[in-house]
Parts: C-alpha cells; sequence; structure tokens
C-alpha cells in the first residue's frame, strides 16, 4: 500500500476525486444530507493526504487545500449539531436521566 501511495498513485486522477468529493460533500451538505456529506468530506481529506503523500501538491497550495478540508469539516460539522438542536439533542437527555 505505501508503495502505491508514494510511487504509483495517480496524481490526476486523485486532484479529480479531490474536486468532485468536495463538490459532491458541498451538494449533499445543501440537500440536507448531513452523513453522506461527512462521508464525502472524509473522502476529500483521503484524497488530499495522497497527494500530499505524492508530493503533488507544493508548500503555498498545500495550506488552501487544508483550508478547502477544513471549511468542508467546519460545513459538515454544524449541519450536524443544527440537526441535532432540532431534534432537541434527544442523546444528551438520555444522559441526564442516567446520571
Amino acid at each position: 500500500q505505501s508503495k502505491y501511495n508514494f510511487e504509483h498513485s495517480n496524481v490526476e486522477m486523485l486532484f479529480r476525486h479531490f474536486n468532485e468529493y468536495e463538490s459532491e460533500a458541498k451538494r449533499l451538505m445543501d440537500a440536507g444530507l448531513v452523513l453522506p456529506g461527512f462521508e464525502m468530506v472524509m473522502k476529500c481529506s483521503h484524497s488530499f493526504n495522497l497527494l500530499d503523500a505524492r508530493g503533488a501538491i507544493s508548500v503555498t497550495e498545500r495550506a488552501a487545500y487544508i483550508g478547502r478540508v477544513r471549511a468542508l469539516s467546519r460545513q459538515v460539522a454544524q449541519a450536524y449539531y443544527d440537526s441535532r438542536e432540532a431534534l432537541g439533542f434527544p442523546m444528551a437527555k438520555r444522559l441526564e436521566k442516567s446520571v
């Protein structure tokens, strides 16, 4: 696996996947599909890590890519929080009763 990650992974495909996963994460979150959006954020992050392992992203580009993943992560975390808040945080209520 390491040999693939560092030497043989298809850089063009990984850049394409990163962009596709980013777009899909945004689309899913806009549709209110938080957990599938989260899965796309994880795939986006993994694509970034593979690109970084290959040395395909320059130092200046690296900060921008990290910012893009961070923005997606923040968006999905906020959407998840909002969805749980709308339900009245049911798990928190269950914990309060058991304490």
